[in-house]
């Protein structure tokens, strides 16, 4: 008689049945927000994934890994959320001054479409059974879990972001502690609604929540600039000389980018005040 299978399989459950549909659909056509509505999905797959990595790590070590086959086409799947940030970016600066940058549109459409092909590409080259698999796979590893064990390997996983922001809050941030912290940010919560589902207390206090989603959000913008920046950098790279507009707009960017990585670094440190103690 097999084992009893724990009621977080419910979260990866949903997330896997909805992640399939938008991967099927992907199959037939690539679309910019279906493919943004994938990699949000296939986040919390692999968090689920490192989750019972945790739960199971005394038995298996660090060869647990049941998401390894999707980690490239997760890959690919962000390059076009980036993709799309850095597009929004151009829409945003010709509607805004009412001029035109067609060097740089057309140098994203021709990005956009070795983008697109490579993602069709890995997904029509994927299969089914690679999502079957997962399942089933899932689905073992949530076989016989005590809610207990699912709490430790939480707390588990976020005390390892919390000691990744330790080291973030001793100095100044950088891009890529900015980035890492948006990203912890986005684990903490994923790992919080899953304490909730199972009936546990969260970690963290309401007022620490919105706090922490509150950064989260914050950070958007700023991801969104950074981004921006390294388009934009890379198109004038390859360049002999950039015309002024060109110049004028980098300048913009940087300058927000200096405004918003100021704000959200004093946000950063005092709710890692609060948090680290």
């Amino acid at each position: 008689m097999q084992a009893k299978v724990s009621p977080v399989f419910q979260l990866f459950e949903l997330q896997h049945q909805e992640a399939k549909a938008l991967f099927l659909g992907l199959g037939k056509h690539i679309k910019s927000k279906k493919a943004i509505e994938l990699l949000g999905k296939m986040d919390f797959l692999e968090l689920y994934a490192d989750l019972m990595a945790k739960v199971h790590f005394e038995i298996e070590g660090l060869n647990f890994n049941i998401f390894s086959d999707f980690k490239e086409m997760k890959r690919s799947l962000r390059k076009i959320h980036h993709f799309k940030l850095a597009e929004k970016s151009l829409n945003d600066r010709e509607h805004k001054l009412g001029i035109k940058y067609n060097g740089y549109r057309i140098h994203l459409d021709m990005h956009k479409k070795k983008l697109y092909t490579d993602a069709f590409d890995l997904i029509v080259g994927s299969t089914l059974k690679s999502w079957d698999d997962f399942y089933e796979k899932a689905m073992n590893a949530s076989r016989g879990i005590k809610p207990l064990a699912i709490h430790t390997a939480v707390n588990q996983i976020i005390q390892e972001e919390l000691e990744f922001f330790h080291e973030d809050h001793k100095a100044s941030m950088g891009s890529k502690a900015l980035k890492d912290t948006f990203e912890g940010l986005r684990s903490i919560i994923m790992l919080e609604n899953t304490l909730i589902h199972l009936g546990f207390n969260t970690i963290f206090v309401s007022g620490i929540h919105e706090e922490i989603r509150v950064l989260k959000e914050n950070l958007k913008p700023w991801y969104s600039t950074q981004l921006s920046i390294q388009s934009l950098t890379h198109f004038l790279g390859a360049k002999e000389s950039a015309s002024k507009k060109y110049l004028d707009w980098v300048k913009e960017l940087k300058d927000q980018k200096i405004a918003l990585s100021s704000q959200a670094e004093k946000q950063a440190h005092q709710l890692f005040d609060k948090i680290l103690g």
